[in-house]
Order: structure tokens, then C-alpha cells, then sequence
């Protein structure tokens, strides 16, 4: 948990990218942190899901990064320890952002054919939960091609007062109610060539605005 009082680090402590510099106020979660943390998450998921064959999820486009890694972390895991986790790899795009305001509204503009989740244990991978409201929409969505357990794994949940109460079952980070960028986080396409998790600064919004 990342308290309403952290600050985040100074930019020039960091590499960051010459044309986001003007567009960040600090960085909020290094990227070794990151991974670190991705990586005791494919443990605990290796602990409570092992011996399940799992179609793991990826919701695009802004859970890639964090799909891959822990991925990558969970195949590790299945070469060097007793347990391991058959899976297969899916992936869908939703949108429900227009620049730093979360719509409400789940768009599916994207993804392959969702019936080989029948039966199966489906664990959905993502960046973000926000308000909580694009999650429990697709989790409606899933429940109709019958799968046999659903889980979620986020990277982030954001405490803020619009949140509907939903609470992913894997959790990296909960942090404070801050726009976010970076690591394949987005605000209107920009900053997922960034490494850090950064906050954008207003100049940022300004700039990328829809």
C-alpha cells in the first residue's frame, strides 16, 4: 500500500525519456520496484493456482507490460519448482478512458474468440482498477462463455471515492487517487514507452489532451 502522503522520487534521479520531461511530476513507482513486485505476485498465483490448467488473459492495451512480466516470472517458477501451471495465452482490448477521467463505459474494440474460456480457469491480467466499473462489466462479459474460476491480478488499485467496491484477487500496488502513467499505462496513448510509473503533471495533460 502507497500512502496518500508519498511524494515519489525526483525525475533526475531517474532515466527518463527527453520528450516526457516537461510532462511528469515525479516518478511514483521505479520499475525495479516493479518487477519485484511482479514477481512475488507469480509466486502467491503459483501457491493458490498451481496444478489448474489457466488461460491467462491479458487486457490490452495497457496490461501488456505487466502480462509479460509476470508471465515470464510464472514460467520461471513452472522451470525450477515442484508445482507448475499449464496455461495458454489470450488477450482483449477494452477502452474506457478519455484522457485522465475513467468513462464508465467498457468498449470491447478488440480480441480473439472468448469460447475457449469454457470450462476453464480464466485469470485475467491488467493494469488498473480505478472506479471498479470496467472490471465488473467484464466480468459480466466472461460469465457468459462459462468459465470454470475467475480470477483477476492488477498491477494498481486506485483508493478513490468513486470506486464501486470491486477488489481484484492479486493485488501489486494500491495507490492513492493520482492519474498515473507509464510502465504501458496511458492517458490518451502517450507515456507507454515510458519504464517508471510516473505522475503526469498538468503541462502533461495539457499537452496530450484529447
Amino acid at each position: 500500500m502507497i500512502s496518500d502522503e508519498e511524494q515519489g522520487y525526483d525525475l533526475d534521479l531517474f532515466c527518463i525519456p527527453k520528450h516526457y520531461a516537461a510532462d511528469l511530476e515525479k516518478v511514483y513507482i521505479p520499475h525495479g520496484l516493479i518487477l519485484d513486485r511482479t514477481e512475488r505476485l507469480a509466486r502467491e498465483i503459483m501457491k493458490e493456482m498451481g496444478g489448474h490448467h489457466i488461460v491467462a488473459l491479458c487486457v490490452l492495451k495497457g496490461g501488456y507490460k505487466f502480462f509479460a512480466d509476470l508471465l515470464d516470472y510464472i514460467k520461471a517458477l513452472n522451470r525450477n519448482s515442484d508445482r507448475s501451471i499449464p496455461m495458454t495465452v489470450d488477450f482483449i482490448r477494452l477502452k474506457s478512458y478519455c484522457n485522465d477521467q475513467s468513462t464508465g463505459e467498457i468498449k470491447v474494440i478488440g480480441g480473439d474468440d472468448l469460447s475457449t474460456l469454457t470450462g476453464k480457469v480464466s485469470m485475467e491480467k491488467r493494469d488498473i482498477i480505478d472506479t471498479g466499473k470496467t472490471m465488473k462489466t467484464l466480468l459480466q462479459l466472461l460469465k457468459q462463455y462459462n468459465p470454470k474460476m475467475v480470477k483477476v491480478a492488477s498491477l494498481l488499485v486506485k483508493r478513490t471515492p468513486r470506486s464501486v467496491g470491486y477488489r481484484p484477487d492479486f493485488v501489486g500496488f494500491e495507490v492513492p487517487d493520482k492519474f498515473v502513467v507509464g510502465y504501458a499505462l496511458d492517458y490518451n496513448e502517450y507515456f507507454r514507452d515510458l519504464n517508471h510509473i510516473c505522475v503526469i503533471s498538468e503541462t502533461g495533460k495539457e499537452k496530450y489532451k484529447a
